[in-house]
């Protein structure tokens, strides 16, 4: 650079003119393009991410403007950024300033159709990661309902756009099924009447699910529909990214994810929906959707776009393909959308166990979830293994109960040790991929759905196996000590920060008394220890302890790993804690219960094998 500003100043002033203006303009630009790229106003990811969390804003709050709404620019790129987040020296409006109106409304509509999900406070982390998958994809016109004021608060600070929906709810999970839950599909449907009224387009989702591609394209590819419902379809009608085959589709219609435009019938699908729910509070949501829906369906509106006559003859209804706007069972089971080289839509977190945990962990799994950078930097640092599965478990013989639960325990067995050291050692267990080689559903079944596109063996989602919520709770003293976990996918997420995935320790198991195979903190090479098999919970700690500020420490295998607990009150309660962590498969055909459940220390009972429990005395967990 020195001899470039040389020969500028040894030549004619022109020259030197022309030079210092391409200098300038060159500094301008680099500076312009860096400010753009780092500043926390700049692009939506960045902003989302440096949001404050909920809890963080002032505790004096009470009175400034609604969030103000900031066009994008001409050109989105990465600058895209639909809101502005409150200054934490401003005061919290007053509630009505969040009233569901017209004029609120308008302020985030685009192309005269608005996308909506509500929750309420326990839904949080659901609520932000819904929303920011929208702020990915550059989609500005939506509306979050808050259904607490702890909600709406935490929401409004974060610059999300909130509206109160005034009910007041509990701030905690309801729960699948209760009176509350209930409620709360009743508050769908209240809303949806609400809304049509106003004369916009209606995408209504659950917080349970998240957008992976911009839906309103495809949308609007079907002028005219008045209600485009998903459903929960697990065979494929169609094999491209059509509209299912309405005289195909046997499963309920899924109020999870489903658009209204504001027609006349809509509306009237909408009040009598209401009218039915305020009726009865024993209906459930979904069901007297599918029910007035069904009162009429059929014919087909014409030959090719595959929407139906339904309700009453006049509404025109189309079904969303499962492929690629997918339940909980076409995305992580099927993995539908890959089988036909299809990019989804969304992913809707229905066909799953162990509840919101459950749900979670397998947005995680699919590296969809949003979560905050503590999350990938656990305290103690992580424990990972790498998992041995002989070929002839996965692929040989029959797909069917022996073989899945002779493949099951064999993987089991190594998680087990594996929970052991991440107790022993403190550490934050990364699960590993779980195969499976047969579904798990409510219901009888020979194995998986027939006509499904489940693979056999798959890797299946861990709560087919694992009670995720039991393995997460906080458990009383005589369970000892938790021990966290994370999802297999965790070092492959795009948030794992660099600074931990580079503080890395292999370590080789090896049998003692072999060449350089001995209890010792020291490293053949940088990051590579050799650990004795079958040792003991005081070499574990001892050797170990000297690599307390290393975050991840993978060991080539867990097979023979673990000796055994030194102090066998904790064993004890380990093993109370771990016989809890496992639940059941389910079903097999012509025998009720069909279930059998999963045994963490299977291999300690001579003769066990996988049968349902053949009376009402022996039909419980095995603890």
């Amino acid at each position: 650079m020195g001899s470039w500003f040389q020969e500028a100043a040894n030549s004619k002033p022109i020259f030197l003119t022309i030079y210092a203006t391409v200098v300038i303009g060159i500094l301008f630009s680099s500076f312009y393009v860096f400010t753009a790229i780092y500043s926390s106003n700049s692009p939506a990811v960045s902003t989302f991410s440096s949001l404050p969390h909920a809890g963080d804003q002032p505790s004096n709050i009470s009175q400034p403007a609604m969030a103000k709404i900031v066009p994008a620019p001409e050109t989105p790129s990465i600058q895209f950024r639909p809101w502005e987040t409150p200054h934490p020296t401003k005061k919290m409006p007053p509630l009505t300033n969040f009233r569901l109106t017209k004029e609120l409304l308008q302020q985030r509509v685009k192309d005269n159709v608005i996308i909506v999900t509500f929750g309420n406070y326990a839904f949080m982390d659901f609520i932000l990661t819904w929303v920011k998958h929208l702020v990915d994809l550059e989609v500005s016109n939506f509306l979050v309902g808050a259904m607490d004021t702890k909600l709406l608060e935490a929401l409004y600070w974060k610059g999300v756009p909130v509206f109160d929906m005034g009910s007041h709810m509990s701030t905690v999970d309801v729960g699948w099924g209760t009176p509350t839950f209930h409620k709360m599909g009743r508050e769908k449907v209240i809303l949806i009447d609400s809304f049509l009224p106003f004369g916009y387009e209606l995408l209504m989702c659950d917080t349970d699910m998240v957008w992976l591609k911009n839906p309103l394209p495809y949308l609007a590819r079907y002028p005219g529909a008045d209600v485009l419902t998903s459903s929960d379809q697990v065979v494929p009608t169609v094999v491209d990214d059509s509209l299912e085959d309405w005289q195909r589709v046997g499963a309920a219609y899924n109020i999870g994810i489903f658009h209204w435009r504001p027609t006349d019938s809509a509306k009237k699908l909408a009040k009598e929906w209401k009218e039915m729910l305020l009726a009865d509070d024993k209906i459930w949501d979904q069901n007297g959707f599918n029910d007035l829906v069904h009162k009429q369906l059929g014919p087909s509106v014409d030959g090719e776009s595959g929407l139906v006559y339904a309700f009453d003859g006049n509404l025109k209804l189309g079904i969303l393909p499962a492929s690629i706007f997918c339940s909980g069972h076409t995305y992580f089971v099927q993995a539908m959308y890959q089988q036909l080289r299809l990019e989804p839509y969304a992913v809707h977190t229905t066909f799953q166990y162990a509840g919101t945990e459950g749900k979670r962990h397998r947005l995680r799994e699919a590296m969809v979830f949003h979560d905050p950078p503590e999350y990938y930097d656990a305290p103690g640092g992580f424990l990972s293994f790498k998992p041995s599965i002989p070929k002839s478990l996965l692929l040989d013989g029959e797909h069917n109960i022996e073989s899945h639960f002779t493949l099951i325990n064999y993987q089991m067995k190594q998680i087990r040790t594996a929970l052991a050291i991440a107790s022993v050692l403190n550490r934050t267990l990364v699960m590993p991929p779980l195969w499976c080689r047969l579904d798990r559903l409510w219901f009888s079944h020979p194995g998986v759905l027939e006509g499904s596109m489940t693979r056999q063996p798959f890797i299946c989602p861990l709560d087919h196996v694992f009670e995720i919520h039991l393995m997460l709770k906080q458990q009383p003293e005589e369970y000892g000590p938790g021990i966290n976990i994370r999802e297999y996918s965790l070092f492959e997420n795009p948030a794992m920060p660099k600074q931990v995935k580079d503080s890395w320790l292999e370590v080789h198991l090896c049998e003692e008394g072999a060449q350089d195979c001995r209890a010792s903190n020291g490293t053949q090479r940088p990051g590579v220890l050799k650990f004795p098999k079958r040792s003991n919970e005081e070499t574990l700690k001892s050797v170990f302890s000297s690599f307390k500020d290393v975050k991840i420490i993978e060991f080539s295998s867990m097979q023979d790993a673990f000796l055994g607990f030194t102090d066998k009150t904790r064993e004890e309660k380990f093993r109370r804690r771990v016989k809890t962590y496992v639940g059941i498969w389910c079903c097999v055909m012509n025998h009720t219960p069909g279930h059998i459940y999963y045994d963490m220390y299977w291999d300690e009972k001579p003769g066990w094998k996988p049968i349902p429990p053949q009376s009402v005395e022996e039909d419980h967990p095995p603890f």
